[in-house]
């Protein structure tokens, strides 16, 4: 398995997390659920230091055979994330919760 982490530093944007928060609202989160080989995907917002991210957790490798969803975040940002990184996962659990699915939780997606 492998894992991509994106961060930017919203500093310089005009985008703050409660607009991305909108952008999640809109739209932006079900066409992940198409994509082949993604287990995994989770959007985060860390206010105190004005960044907002996702983690994406592949069974494999992410696909080069077809296009992912469109990346508007990066479009509405202005800038490529400021951090991207890729990781080897070396291990997994998964501990006992009460959350039946973890699709569609989250803030942004509470009504």
């Amino acid at each position: 398995m492998r894992a991509d982490i994106a961060w930017w530093d919203l500093d310089e944007s005009p985008q703050t997390i409660e607009s991305l928060r909108e952008h999640l609202r809109d739209g932006a989160v079900d066409p992940w659920a198409d994509v082949p080989g993604l287990r995994l995907k989770f959007w985060m917002a860390d206010r105190e230091n004005n960044r907002w991210g996702a983690v994406m957790l592949w069974e494999a490798d992410r696909p080069t055979d077809r296009p992912l969803p469109p990346n508007r975040a990066a479009e509405l940002i202005g800038c490529p994330p400021t951090h991207r990184t890729r990781f080897d996962i070396e291990a997994t659990v998964e501990g006992i919760h009460s959350l039946p699915l973890l699709h569609r939780l989250g803030p942004a997606l509470a009504q």
